[in-house]
């Protein structure tokens, strides 16, 4: 199965991948629609420290313990990709606080958590923050 995977020494920190992914995630027809004028809120972090600059998404594990938390059924695995289900969340945080990556996060605009479902729910054809990296820091291949 293809995954998203980053090469931190390639990252620019230039934050293009969150950007794309709020947009690709947001219904929108325009990116200056889609983000001019609001706090965006991605599936994918960028974290910075030490020289070193690296995005953080969901790894879509073959035995995560996300999906083996949820007390809900929210999160399940279809073709190796781990989805949410909104409408089942309960807002627990119980797979925030069992992701050993830090990949699942509070949602800023009502839905109790996200995560990074690899652009399947929209038609990017590939995530979004791969296509829009300058660096081509991160990638979406099969290893």
């Amino acid at each position: 199965m293809k995954r998203i995977y980053v090469n931190e020494k390639w990252c620019l920190g230039c934050h293009l991948c969150e950007y794309y992914c709020a947009y690709a995630n947001s219904g929108k027809d325009s990116m200056v629609n889609a983000l001019k004028g609001v706090a965006i809120n991605p599936k994918i972090q960028v974290e910075e420290g030490n020289g070193i600059n690296f995005a953080v998404s969901c790894r879509h594990c073959e035995n995560p313990l996300c999906v083996k938390s949820c007390i809900t059924g929210a999160l399940t695995i279809e073709d190796g990709v781990i989805s949410f289900n909104h409408d089942k969340c309960v807002g627990c945080y119980t797979c925030i606080l069992s992701c050993p990556y830090g990949c699942i996060m509070p949602d800023s605009e009502g839905h109790a958590v996200q995560k990074c479902e690899l652009c399947t729910k929209n038609a990017c054809g590939e995530p979004a923050c791969v296509s829009g990296c300058p660096n081509n820091a991160i990638v979406f291949e099969e290893r």
